[in-house]
């Protein structure tokens, strides 16, 4: 199969690519470039070639002749989406639209977007691909908007499936450091503690970004009948943790880090999630990892590079810093697209 995946130079993209190939696929990403320099360690067994392209630029013609694509390239997380959010909605819900438009015109026959499970946003019941959406955040809202959007589209020549993500964690090449147990390992391995302000009584589902990656993989072999027009959540029912069960998990990996919680709840996003639809749907899928592995598992990159605080804090694995520090420097315009630089003569 030949599958093009935007976003392969991110946290997640940048996994993904290589397990396809491995799988036995034919691989091209588009990816613009925002976080090049986000680079912590050598760990993926090879790369794709990737077409430098902003997704509110590709054409039919940069997809044609491919049998799926798979959506990653947005704008990520929910600080970026409030900073931004007249931005974000063209990026992630018109850009996203689009997208699907141009591959739909280029006769591709499979679309599969990465959605996410906060658009459940807060939510007092175990929540499911059934139940009612409550997004909090701009980044949420697109979720859902894009997946409106996109199911008008389905026909019998176009598939779209909708990944409803639970929140990312583990080790990547691309890392990064603005999701929660990912940021709990980076503060407890760089500074010792763990000083939470809140009480972490908020429940988060969580997904391995490798498990994420196993999902695609089982949505792409699945037959058609089976994934067409369909809302997946991706993760495992035993996989949903309390915020301070996850600083828990790091502590177990880093019994040396002293980890401290507040009395109060500043975080209104919370809910539990099922994932029972996936695993019984799609056979060839299961979760291989959990907070406790994730966890040792990014204790132990860290280790190996002697992570310190400065690369933890660092703009390179953190979406708004970077973006905001490409925007400050110049070299994204207020829309995001890349300023040329005319004295080089070289087109960032």
């Amino acid at each position: 199969m030949k599958i093009v995946v935007t976003g392969t130079e991110g946290y997640l993209g940048c996994l993904l690519a290589p397990t396809l190939l491995e799988a036995g696929h034919s691989v091209l990403g588009i990816d613009t470039g925002y976080y090049k320099q986000g680079w912590l360690y050598n760990g993926v067994t090879a790369s794709v070639e990737t077409l430098a392209k902003d997704i509110r630029h590709i054409t039919a013609d940069d997809l044609r002749g491919a049998d799926a694509v798979v959506h990653m390239a947005e704008l990520s997380n929910d600080p970026l989406g409030e900073l931004i959010p007249d931005v974000t909605y063209v990026v992630n819900h018109k850009g996203s639209v689009r997208l699907a438009e141009m591959a739909k015109a280029a006769g591709v026959s499979r679309f599969v977007y990465m959605s996410s499970c906060s658009v459940y946003g807060v939510a007092d019941d175990t929540v499911d691909e059934t139940s009612p959406v409550n997004p909090q955040t701009a980044y949420a809202e697109c979720k859902v908007m894009v997946e409106r959007d996109l199911s008008p589209l389905a026909d019998d020549d176009f598939s779209p499936t909708y990944m409803r993500n639970a929140t990312a964690y583990g080790a990547s090449p691309r890392q990064r450091f603005d999701i929660v147990l990912n940021n709990l390992a980076g503060l407890a391995f760089t500074t010792g503690k763990i000083a939470m302000t809140s009480d972490g009584s908020p429940w988060r589902p969580l997904v391995h970004g490798l498990d994420i990656a196993k999902s695609i993989r089982a949505v792409l072999d699945a037959p058609r009948e089976a994934i067409h027009d369909q809302v997946f959540n991706v993760g495992d029912s035993q996989q949903v943790y309390r915020v301070r069960e996850i600083a828990e998990a790091v502590g177990r990996a880093l019994p040396e880090a002293e980890i401290t919680f507040g009395e109060s709840n500043g975080d209104n996003r919370s809910y539990k999630v099922n994932f029972d639809k996936i695993h019984s749907t799609l056979p060839g899928f299961s979760c291989d990892w959990d907070a406790d592995k994730g966890a040792a598992q990014l204790v132990e990159v860290f280790k190996a590079i002697d992570l310190d605080e400065e690369t933890f804090k660092g703009r390179g694995h953190t979406r708004l810093k970077q973006l905001e520090h490409l925007i400050r420097t110049g070299q994204l315009d207020a829309e995001l697209f890349w300023n040329y630089q005319p004295t080089s003569g070289i087109a960032q």
